[in-house]
């Protein structure tokens, strides 16, 4: 039997874990955009998605590790949002220039080619469309009371729509608004195509060809051909019970486009969509899918069943068929599962259910051992060269942290060296916000709300140092093809500190929005 747990309440964010794996079309004879008679679908006793077969809320799905591309080689860029302007940074030589883009510029992402940079305006509703090398700013206005933005791979395309699960706060103020509008806009020819999606938008996904858009929500996935030279959306229906669905919380797409899957929370089955003949199949899985994820060489696809504690492993190019499933230890709840960067293991854990277990899962034996941290998980992340796991810990303590506790009541942080499964963990003063690491993958660093400091964590050792800031953090980032980080900091007039690793030294500018007063 498994142990009672008390659910902790947790916001769902939605993250693809993997938009470059190759799904191979499923052969359907169902008509175009209609459902089989036995698509997934929320159950007599499990009603809107709502699972009872364990009662936990979803997941959260989110890589701690994660980077924003905010760098090149020539440049580092940096949005302010309570200045509205973004910083650039030249390297190696420092030489720092701002310009003015729209108002709360939440959002910033740069073209693969290095040669554009974009910022999500959200209070003033626009894009800023930046050239990298002359800085000359272009703007597109785009539809009001959007909060995300999302780039394709090629960076030809943006997506901003409302994700009702997104940290950042409705930018609408007054009159009508549509939750459903999204905006697309194309960067090099500024045209904007405005267009309605599936009702609670959960998340925007690219194939890795750029080819296709997909938006996810609720009862519809809509498909969007970039290809053409005006997109429009075509809406497949996922889910059969278009009045009380399931939530329909991930979606991975083939890089062809071609063909996709859907989890949704509180099924029995995953929905496999083909992309052409815009048709929808239910795949078996065990009970509640809480997550999704693509094996790193693109062979594989990995579903947790929470409800029924099971892993099920399948082929990329026919999930329907041979169907691997690994039965979860019963002694703690799992949800989630993060593959290592060479695919020899993956972290089995749950950011729902208040447990400290986490399972490292042997891919080549599907050997599962467990190790008890210091608090319930939050999140997790897996270091470069797949060597060391990084474990978030929020302040609530669980059932089974007691107040004698050093980490009672206290944000933590777990490094595990995933070779022998032996950690050790910080306590912290407050949230780390963002993360960032070295491009060797053998240094991490992150920053708290509210703490002037900059943390550096050595995953061979598992050590981590701390560097005084002269203010407080707001964005994090390495440079490019250096070991060198970057903190932007809260000040009147701009404040950027460089830490070199190498010789643990220190460079703050200050004052960069004036031109003057360098500090160093």
């Amino acid at each position: 039997m498994r142990r009672p747990y008390f659910p902790i309440a947790m916001m769902v964010t939605l993250f693809g874990c993997s938009d470059s794996a190759t799904l191979a079309a499923h052969d359907e004879d169902t008509r175009s955009g209609e459902m089989t008679a036995d698509m997934a679908a929320p159950s007599d006793e499990n009603e809107g998605g709502a699972a009872d077969m364990d009662d936990f809320e979803p997941e959260v799905e989110d890589d701690l590790l994660t980077l924003m591309p905010a760098t090149t080689p020539q440049y580092v860029f940096v949005a302010n949002p309570d200045r509205d302007t973004v910083t650039r940074i030249t390297v190696p030589g420092l030489a720092v220039i701002t310009t003015a883009v729209g108002e709360n510029p939440v959002a910033l992402a740069i073209t693969p080619d290095h040669q554009t940079a974009v910022t999500f305006n959200m209070t003033a509703n626009t894009l800023s469309i930046i050239d990298a090398e002359s800085l000359e700013v272009q703007t597109v206005d785009i539809r009001s009371g959007r909060n995300q933005m999302v780039m394709s791979p090629d960076g030809e395309w943006v997506i901003c729509y409302f994700n009702q699960s997104a940290q950042e706060s409705d930018a609408h103020s007054g009159g009508a608004q549509s939750f459903n509008d999204i905006s697309l806009v194309h960067i090099a020819t500024l045209t904007h195509f405005p267009m309605v999606v599936g009702a609670n938008p959960r998340g925007v996904h690219f194939s890795a060809n750029s080819d296709v858009a997909l938006v996810i929500a609720d009862t519809y996935l809509s498909k969007i051909d970039l290809t053409v030279d005006e997109p429009a959306p075509e809406h497949i229906q996922i889910a059969s019970d278009l009045v009380d669905p399931p939530k329909a919380e991930e979606v991975v797409i083939a890089p062809n486009g071609l063909t996709a899957v859907v989890r949704q929370f509180g099924t029995s089955s995953l929905v496999h969509v083909d992309l052409q003949a815009l048709t929808a199949t239910p795949l078996d899985v065990g009970d509640n899918p809480t997550d999704l994820d693509i094996s790193p060489d693109g062979g594989t696809l990995v579903a947790v069943a929470r409800g029924s504690g099971e892993l099920w492993v399948y082929d990329i190019d026919d999930p329907f068929a041979g169907q691997t499933i690994v039965d979860l230890p019963d002694s703690a709840i799992f949800g989630s599962v993060l593959l290592s960067p060479d695919n020899a293991r993956g972290l089995v854990y749950s950011t729902a259910s208040g447990e400290r277990i986490i399972a490292n899962w042997d891919r080549s034996t599907n050997e599962i051992t467990l190790a008890d941290l210091v608090k319930p998980i939050t999140r997790v992340g897996i270091s470069p060269t797949g060597s060391t796991a990084v474990v978030a810990h929020s302040a609530a303590n669980g059932i089974d942290v007691s107040s004698d506790s050093p980490y009672y009541n206290r944000p933590a942080l777990s490094l595990i060296d995933l070779d022998t499964f032996f950690s050790t963990a910080l306590a912290l003063p407050a949230e780390p916000t963002e993360f960032a690491h070295t491009p060797d993958g053998l240094t991490g660093f992150f920053v708290m709300e509210g703490q002037p400091y900059l943390e550096v964590l050595h995953y061979d050792t598992l050590i981590h140092d701390e560097v005084s800031l002269k203010s407080m953090p707001v964005h994090l980032g390495t440079m490019l093809d250096t070991d060198t980080a970057f903190v932007s900091q809260e000040h009147h007039l701009g404040r950027i500190s460089f830490f070199h690793p190498d010789d643990d030294s220190l460079q703050t500018i200050t004052g960069f929005e004036l031109n003057a007063n360098i500090e160093q």
